[in-house]
């Protein structure tokens, strides 16, 4: 049977009253983990980036800054982009543009590049599927998006273009800039791998993940 996801549209005070914020925390810690870890996996694999990861490296080719501060530098240069869209942050939006840059650049100090094909296929393929994992697991934490799926639903809302439309051109775009900045040895089977299976991935395990909240009045919309 399959299961219905409800995410609840609620306020950064709101989402720390609506129940279980332990549990909460903890899975939100633990899918930023997850998403800083799979990032660093994908950067050793070398075959190809994330949209923007393509972006984070190509700015990093061109700053005396690591690539986990570059992370955590442009999450909140995309928080200021909030601004203007009338977005609301929550405590999660915060951790999420900490947590995942700091977690990605101690993550590289371990990780190393392998030197035979399967292996890089290993650790992109395996990059991948943590992603998704990790991004059901904060997402069904309901404590607040990341900064950058806040840019997207807030463009949709301020465009009212659909959020497919929105997302995708938001990933070209930064793509583009980020293959311009570091080259186009960033782009790879593994930004194909990604683009096709992260939102799959991500919308098949968060019903399983989902914290069902106590808030019985907030705003529900259906995935």
């Amino acid at each position: 049977m399959k299961k219905t996801v409800h995410l609840v549209q609620l306020g950064p005070i709101e989402q720390l009253r609506a129940g279980k914020l332990i549990r909460r925390l903890a899975q939100l810690m633990l899918g930023l983990t997850f998403y800083g870890i799979s990032m660093a996996m994908m950067v050793r694999g070398n075959l190809g980036q994330a949209p923007w990861d393509a972006l984070h490296l190509g700015i990093t080719a061109h700053l005396p800054v690591s690539f986990g501060w570059v992370v955590v530098g442009l999450s909140f240069v995309v928080l200021l982009l909030w601004v203007p869209l009338r977005e609301m942050p929550g405590l999660g939006t915060l951790a999420n543009a900490i947590t995942i840059g700091v977690v990605a650049g101690l993550a590289l100090q371990v990780l190393k590049t392998p030197e035979l094909l399967w292996g890089r296929a290993a650790l992109t393929v395996g990059g991948v599927l943590l992603c998704g994992l990790g991004s059901a697991l904060y997402i069904g934490a309901q404590l607040g998006r990341g900064p950058r799926d806040g840019l997207m639903t807030g463009l949709q809302r301020v465009t009212g273009l659909s959020l497919r439309l929105v997302r995708t051109g938001l990933e070209i775009a930064v793509l583009t800039i980020g293959l311009t900045l570091g080259g186009f040895g960033l782009f790879g089977v593994g930004t194909v791998l990604f683009a096709l299976c992260i939102g799959p991935l991500t919308q098949a395990l968060l019903p399983w993940v989902l914290v069902p909240l106590d808030a019985v009045t907030a705003v529900a919309e259906e995935q």
